[in-house]
């Protein structure tokens, strides 16, 4: 039976969204998210400790973000994909075979390299296969079922956290979080990949680097769509992190935080799944998206209600929406030989913006309460939508 050229690309597509929505999800089913932090303290950890090792964490993907992004150009993609999840397997089963301080911190470079090796390398490989497959106008539905693949992952880790702990202790946590790391490495062996090897035509990483900072450097559209992945990206995704102290404000008992966060991330996951109508959206369509969900967010957090905890869910949608659209704007602008690097230079910018976000939050927090804070920080959308604005009213004039 000889397959249609209209069947060729529609089972290519398949493969490659199935692979895509495997790998997301295994990639967060990780059961010691919740409780490494219980790890670390209940190993005689300190306060200092932890946070020293947090930090750790993410100097280490701000230190490897644009390189990996230059080696995701200059080699195989899907060899990446591999190989990071082998990483963070490694430095998982450190941390449960011999917890000490040395073991987790090797463990937080060892997951930071292993994340940083695909970020850029996941969108820029998925771009460029449905793009082979005549498909590019599905990025966004595709990124955007993915990342709510990724959701689901960890609401399902978090919810097999609590009952395996109590069963086998960190170690079977620990062994959990191995088995998924493997797997999930073993899905991205299953990635399609059909790109010209840079190899072949003599390209170095470090030239795909100087190459691609070029073209940001010199493309006023490909470095505008940079500079809003971040602007979109980096705040909410800090905001994430103080979601629990803010539910624990209005009063909850502690058990209940944990559902009220979950009603956080169906939003986020919802946001995710509106990615493909919305995309139609223009500049003046994401500015008010962007407007509405920092206005949300503002007069969620300042309510101190279950009502507020909705709003605010509902601009984290908005939020998550809007990062996706963001990146499909990057992808649509620049050229696929650099295409994980420059992907990886806006994962960059959004890196260090959300360590600026904690250090901003650390300072108001001292004085004002969790809500205050979620309320200014609402603030930068405003700024970052009526630049977008100003944009498209300045492009509109002859």
């Amino acid at each position: 039976m000889t397959l249609s050229p209209a069947r060729v690309p529609a089972t290519g597509v398949r493969r490659l969204t199935r692979t895509l929505y495997g790998y997301a999800f295994l990639d967060d089913f990780v059961l010691l998210y919740p409780v490494y932090a219980l790890l670390f303290a209940d190993t005689g950890m300190s306060v200092w400790q932890i946070s020293s090792l947090f930090a750790l964490w993410s100097v280490t993907g701000v230190v490897l973000e644009v390189p990996s992004g230059a080696w995701a150009d200059a080699m195989s993609r899907r060899r990446l994909l591999w190989i990071g999840p082998l990483l963070t397997a490694a430095g998982f089963a450190l941390w449960v075979v011999v917890p000490s301080y040395g073991a987790f911190a090797a463990g937080f470079v060892l997951w930071g390299a292993g994340g940083a090796l695909g970020s850029g390398a996941l969108e820029a490989l998925v771009y460029d296969e449905l793009d082979r497959l005549g498909a590019a106008d599905r990025y966004a539905r595709v990124m955007g079922r993915a990342r709510a693949a990724r959701l689901l992952g960890t609401v399902a880790a978090t919810g097999l956290a609590g009952p395996v702990v109590a069963r086998g202790g960190y170690e079977a946590v620990g062994a959990a979080s191995f088995l998924a790391c493997v797997l999930t490495a073993l899905t991205a062996t299953r990635f399609p990949e059909h790109r010209v090897r840079p190899e072949s035509t003599g390209d170095t990483w470090a030239a795909t680097l100087r190459t691609g900072l070029a073209e940001a450097h010199g493309n006023p559209a490909v470095r505008g769509a940079l500079l809003l992945v971040p602007a979109v990206a980096a705040v909410w995704g800090a905001l994430d992190e103080y979601t629990p102290l803010l539910i624990r404000d209005l009063g909850v008992a502690d058990a209940t935080v944990p559902y009220l966060v979950m009603l956080i991330w169906a939003g986020v996951t919802l946001g995710s799944l509106l990615t493909g109508p919305a995309e139609r959206l223009g500049r003046t369509g994401l500015a008010a998206l962007l407007a509405g969900a920092a206005l949300a967010l503002a007069v969620g957090a300042m309510a101190r209600s279950l009502a507020g905890v909705v709003l605010v869910s509902l601009a984290f949608a908005g939020f998550q929406l809007a990062e996706v659209l963001a990146d499909v704007r990057l992808q649509h602008r620049i050229d696929e030989s650099r295409r994980a690097t420059l992907t990886s230079v806006a994962g960059l910018g959004t890196e260090l913006a959300t360590v600026a976000t904690f250090g901003v939050y650390a300072l108001l927090g001292t004085d004002l309460a969790h809500s205050s804070v979620f309320a200014v920080l609402a603030i930068p959308y405003l700024v970052t939508a009526l630049a977008l604005a100003r944009a498209r009213a300045a492009t509109a004039r002859p």
